[in-house]
């Protein structure tokens, strides 16, 4: 081997290994799901942004943060701070790249933190939240963002210390990196329909939405997206432990489902995080997106169908005051 050829060697390996070192070590080992152990041991770290998006969702909000929360705990209003936006007449979409940027560097995250997002820890909704914020940030191309197992509930009972009072979180620049593999609009789920092959849409509402017995006050419709399978995000949670279900669990009542891509879906995207974060990051199943509109944006225009088990005596019974 000539000297210059080994020369270039050695700076290919210098410069690889100069890569791997920059990469934040928390993009690495960073587990979807942290216990209250774990933070509690890392809650030191500089490294580590501990956001609390308590809200009205859950019964909390900005007094319940001020009251008690995990030490250095920055608070972000899951309902109110921005990580669900109208656009062109549709709630709860998706934010901008630019509202992005500006509402994940303003609550104090650039791409060098671990994001440790803390919900309130009271329900199978609950927890949708954090699974929303965390599919939003990694949207955003995030690289490190954990859920903390159990929420806010769990690091109380477990007797940690809190802290009273609000901590104003140091603003930061963050450069949001679009990362489209995890997410569809509109016009992919028609195309979907439309070719009657493609993707799996994975309804997540309860079985009441699916068959159109009900539906959400900001969707015109009822019933669900042709060809939609229908797996209820609550099936997820344990009520008992206010928890994920254990993987094995968790794996069993995805079972069913058929292989290959899918997109997941609900009344405004909230519930279809739990399901697209289950089988995800969880169960590591590839392609799976999001798909934030749902139903709320599919029948916004009446041109697109709707599949429904929705009956006259269903009216009837709305009519009489015994349904919705």
């Amino acid at each position: 081997m000539s000297l210059l050829a080994g020369f270039a060697r050695l700076t290919l390996a210098a410069a690889v290994l100069l890569g791997a070192v920059a990469l934040p070590a928390a993009a690495v080992s960073a587990p979807p799901l942290v216990s209250v152990q774990w933070l509690k041991e890392r809650l030191t770290d500089p490294a580590i942004v501990v956001l609390d998006i308590r809200s009205a969702l859950d019964g909390g909000g900005a007094e319940a943060y001020a009251k008690a929360h995990i030490p250095g705990a920055v608070h972000s209003d899951y309902d109110k701070a921005g990580w669900r936006v109208t656009r062109d007449g549709v709630p709860f979409m998706l934010p901008t790249l630019a509202e992005l940027e500006k509402l994940i560097g303003e609550t104090g995250i650039d791409e060098d933190n671990h994001v440790v997002v803390v919900p309130a820890g009271v329900h199978a909704t609950d927890f949708g939240a954090a699974a929303r914020v965390y599919w939003t940030l990694k949207v955003a191309g995030h690289p490190a963002v954990s859920i903390l197992d159990g929420g806010f509930a769990a690091w109380h009972a477990a007797s940690y210390p809190v802290e009273a009072g609000k901590r104003p979180a140091a603003p930061k620049i963050f450069t949001a990196k679009l990362d489209r593999s995890l997410f569809v609009d509109h016009a992919a789920v028609e195309a979907r329909t439309k070719a009657g092959r493609g993707a799996t849409l994975i309804d997540a509402r309860p079985a009441g939405y699916f068959l159109g017995r009900e539906k959400a006050p900001s969707a015109k419709a009822y019933g669900h997206i042709p060809g939609a399978l229908n797996l209820d995000s609550a099936a997820f949670y344990d009520p008992a432990t206010n928890r994920l279900r254990p993987r094995a669990e968790l794996a069993a009542i995805a079972a069913n489902l058929p292989q290959g891509p899918a997109v997941t879906y609900c009344n405004t995207g909230h519930w279809a995080a739990t399901d697209w974060f289950v089988l995800s990051v969880v169960l590591g199943r590839p392609d799976v997106r999001l798909y934030d509109g749902s139903m709320v944006e599919w029948t916004a225009d009446a041109d697109r169908t709707v599949a429904s088990a929705r009956t006259r005596w269903d009216d009837v019974k709305k009519a009489l005051g015994f349904g919705s």
